[in-house]
C-alpha cells in the first residue's frame, strides 16, 4: 500500500521537477505556476499519506485531504485557465468551495463522523471541483477534439467519484484506501490514471494554446485583430478559384484613411491607432463575417466581397464609408473618411489577388484625385473609373 502511495508521489514529483526545469525561463506564466502549485500541493498530501500511522490522525487525515482539496481546487483552476474560462466569478466560486471542502471535512473529522460519511463528502467535493472545466471541454462548440477528449475523461473520474461517494453511505463495502478490498485495487488504479491524466493532458492542452497563439500571431494583425497582408492573401487566392469554378461574381475593396499623417502628426500616433482600431472593429460589424477582411500595411486595408456583383458591392462600399465618416473616436474632434477603390469581376473571371490590387489601387487613386471620402469603381478594359453614386 505504501509503495502503491510512493509511486503516486513520485510520478507528480517527477511532474513538479520538470516544470521546474521550464519555469527557469518562464517564471511570468500565471498558466504553468497555477499548475506548478497544484502538483506541489498534491506532493505533499499524498507524501504525507505514506506517514500514516506515524503520525497524530489530525494530520494524516485532516491536513492531507485539505492539500488534496487545495491542489484540487488549484489544478482544475488551471483547467479553467487553459481553456480561457477564468475570471473572477469562477475564481470567486473556486475559493468559496475549497474552504467549504476543507472546512467541513475537518468538522466531520472533529464531530467523530464515521469515516464511509467522510469518503462520501471527500469524494463529493472533488467530483464537484471537475464539473465546471468538464463542462467547458464538453459543451464548447469550438472545442479541439483533445479538449473534448480530456473533458469525456474527466467526466469518468468525476462521474467515478460521485458514485463512490453514493457507495460509501448506501453500501457496506468497505471504500477507503486503507482498507483491503476490490475497491482498494480499483482506487490505486484510479489514481494512476487520474495521475497520467493531470499531468500529461495538461501539458497537451498547454501546448495546444500555444499552438493557437503562435497561429494567431501569424494570421492576424496585432493591432486591429485583421487578417494579416500575407493571410488575406492567401486565403483570398483560394476562395478566387473556387469562386471561378462556380462562375460567381466577386468584389474587391481597397481603401485607406484620408490624411491618416495629419491625424498622426496632429494628435499623436496612440490616437492614430485608436482611429485603426475602431474603424477595423466598425468594418467588422457592418460585414458581419459575409468576406474577408484584412489590413494590407499602415492605413491600408482590403475587403473581399464573394458573390457580389455591381449593384450590391455598390451598396455595401457606400455602407462602409458612411459608418467610418458617422464614427467618433475620443480625443479626435475631426470626422475620419476613407477613399476607396472598388473592382467587381463577371462570372468566370481569372485575374487573382495581384491584378485585383493593381485595379483596386488604380480605382482608390482615383478616388483621392476626386476629392477622398468616397468610392470609385474600376471599369476595364479602358474606361476610366467612376464615383460610385
Amino acid at each position: 500500500m505504501k509503495t502503491a502511495f510512493f509511486s503516486v508521489v513520485l510520478g507528480h514529483l517527477f511532474t513538479v521537477v520538470l516544470i521546474s526545469a521550464y519555469r527557469y525561463g518562464h517564471q511570468k506564466d500565471k498558466l504553468i505556476n497555477v499548475f506548478y502549485v497544484s502538483k506541489w500541493l498534491e506532493v505533499i498530501g499524498w507524501g504525507l499519506v505514506i506517514f500514516r500511522g506515524h503520525v497524530p490522525e489530525y494530520i494524516s487525515i485532516g491536513l492531507v485531504n485539505s492539500l488534496l482539496f487545495a491542489g484540487s481546487a488549484v489544478e482544475t483552476i488551471a483547467l479553467s485557465m487553459v481553456q480561457h474560462a477564468y475570471n473572477r466569478k469562477v475564481r470567486r466560486n473556486y475559493i468559496g468551495f475549497t474552504i467549504f471542502s476543507i472546512v467541513g471535512f475537518n468538522l466531520l473529522i472533529l464531530l467523530g463522523v464515521q469515516e464511509g460519511t467522510r469518503i462520501a463528502f471527500a469524494s463529493l467535493c472533488m467530483g464537484m471541483f471537475l464539473v465546471y472545466p468538464v463542462y467547458r471541454m464538453i459543451v464548447r462548440g469550438s472545442a479541439s477534439k483533445l479538449k473534448r477528449l480530456m473533458g469525456y475523461l474527466y467526466g469518468i473520474v468525476a462521474l467515478g467519484l460521485f458514485g463512490r461517494a453514493v457507495m460509501s453511505l448506501f453500501t457496506e463495502q468497505p471504500m477507503g484506501f486503507f482498507t483491503p478490498s476490490v475497491y482498494q485495487a480499483l482506487s490505486f488504479l484510479s489514481l494512476y490514471l487520474i495521475m497520467i491524466l493531470e499531468n500529461t493532458g495538461f501539458i497537451l492542452l498547454y501546448k495546444e494554446q500555444a499552438d493557437e497563439r503562435l497561429i494567431r500571431m501569424a494570421t492576424y494583425d496585432d493591432l486591429t485583430g485583421t487578417l494579416n497582408r500575407r493571410t488575406f492573401i492567401e486565403q483570398a487566392e483560394h476562395q478566387l478559384v473556387q469562386l471561378s469554378k462556380s462562375r460567381s461574381a466577386v468584389t474587391f475593396l481597397l481603401f485607406d484613411i484620408d490624411h491618416y499623417k495629419n491625424i498622426n502628426d496632429t494628435y499623436g500616433h496612440i490616437a492614430g491607432d485608436r482611429v485603426l482600431t475602431g474603424m477595423s472593429a466598425l468594418i467588422q460589424e457592418k460585414l458581419k463575417d459575409i468576406g474577408l477582411f484584412g489590413r494590407f500595411g499602415g492605413d491600408e486595408f482590403a475587403v473581399l466581397l464573394p458573390g457580389m456583383d455591381e449593384k450590391r458591392s455598390g451598396e455595401t462600399a457606400e455602407l462602409l464609408r458612411s459608418a467610418v465618416e458617422a464614427m467618433r473616436i475620443p480625443s479626435i474632434p475631426v470626422s475620419v473618411t476613407v477613399s476607396m477603390g472598388v473592382v467587381t469581376l463577371d462570372k468566370g473571371f481569372e485575374p487573382g489577388v495581384n491584378k485585383l490590387y493593381k485595379w483596386g489601387d488604380q480605382a482608390l487613386y482615383e478616388a483621392k484625385r476626386s476629392g477622398r471620402n468616397c468610392a470609385v469603381r474600376f471599369r476595364f478594359p479602358k474606361e476610366q473609373p467612376r464615383v460610385i453614386e
